[in-house]
């Protein structure tokens, strides 16, 4: 057997390599010879710096920078060649805060921002940018003083020419605009602190901002898909960086080679902490999925809790496997030496 894993994290629990690890295991306990590869995978959020480190090497450069309530913290990014990934939640991410800390009319990208200036000027002429995440809503007008104040400190944007020759890539799977009903504010705030006052104010600040810089630059991507990312700041890299925007998991399997790993496999395990119907909207499950039926390779999902099991075979999963056993609290399933033995003991049953 020639199995490819590929398991997303299990928020909270596992990280994208431990579960990986624990499904190798359920699968050599089963058959010793059995040729594995491991993918650590994201699609763009927790994760996204590591998974993207495994396929692809470099270097990990560790930078001190501005967290959301600009407290000093270290925070890394990647390098290979010309290349930068950068994962936001490095320096602009929810877990840096505790719950009481969390306000997303105060926390700031900035830090995000100093990682970019730091990426340019060691040379880098392509920055990927994985989303998700982010403690932020303030439609990355933090990342951007940042840049500002390392590159045009007495002047404003348009004075800056370090940025002429650099091109950015945001990597999400968020589809939403920056403002209104669907937007960053309405859609993503209440769940880094906000009150629906602080939702109705944060939109109205995210829509004043894009209607000036549109006025500014004679074009409007506050509509794009990918603008509502990050608080708003996949709408930053749109407007002011002339950014694309492509799926986080396309782009990590790309870069790991996933469609020449289909060639000799017989089987893919995936899997995420919770699997239903938002699975197939492009969550990471879904792409690998997607990839795999290119090559007619089956495709088993794993999942801590799993709900609209039949849709989800019905899109194309061989097999739909919760790993938890009927009745597990759920405190005891999000202990991660518990999480681990269940996803081997779900695989060898699979195998088996």
């Amino acid at each position: 057997m020639n199995i490819i894993i590929a398991i997303d994290s299990f928020k909270g629990c596992l990280s994208s390599a431990l579960a990986n690890l624990s499904a190798a295991d359920g699968v050599l306990s089963v058959s010793a010879d059995a040729k594995v590869v491991q993918m650590p995978v994201s699609d763009g959020g927790e994760g996204w710096l590591s998974a993207y480190h495994a396929a692809i090497g470099g270097e990990m450069i560790t930078k001190s920078v501005r967290d959301p309530l600009m407290r000093w913290i270290e925070a890394q990014y990647l390098i290979k060649d010309q290349t930068a990934v950068v994962e936001i939640a490095q320096a602009s991410g929810l877990p840096l805060l505790t719950s009481e800390e969390r306000n997303p009319m105060v926390a700031t990208s900035y830090g995000t921002g100093q990682l970019i200036v730091d990426a340019v000027r060691r040379g880098c002429k392509e920055i990927i940018v994985g989303l998700g995440g982010s403690a932020t809503s303030d439609c990355g007008k933090g990342m951007l003083r940042a840049i500002i104040d390392a590159f045009a400190q007495q002047g404003t944007w348009d004075d800056i020419t370090e940025l002429r020759d650099v091109r950015f890539t945001i990597a999400t799977d968020v589809t939403n605009p920056l403002c209104g009903p669907e937007g960053a504010a309405h859609v993503f705030a209440p769940q880094k602190g906000a009150t629906p006052e602080m939702v109705q104010q944060l939109d109205a600040i995210a829509q004043r901002f894009a209607d000036l810089s549109a006025k500014h630059f004679g074009f409007d991507r506050q509509n794009e898909p990918g603008a509502g990312a990050a608080g708003g700041l996949g709408y930053a890299f749109l407007q002011y960086m002339n950014a694309g925007c492509r799926s986080g998991i396309e782009l990590l399997l790309e870069a790991v080679g996933f469609e020449s790993l289909l060639q000799d496999a017989s089987l893919v395990i995936t899997g995420e902490g919770s699997a239903d119907r938002q699975t197939l909207m492009g969550k990471l499950p879904f792409g690998i999925l997607q990839s795999a039926k290119c090559h007619q390779v089956p495709v088993a999902l794993i999942a801590g809790r799993i709900g609209d099991r039949q849709q989800l075979l019905d899109a194309g999963f061989a097999h739909v496997e919760c790993i938890n056993p009927p009745g597990l609290p759920l405190e005891e399933a999000m202990k991660p030496e518990v999480a681990q033995q269940n996803i081997k003991s779900t695989v060898q049953r699979l195998l088996k």
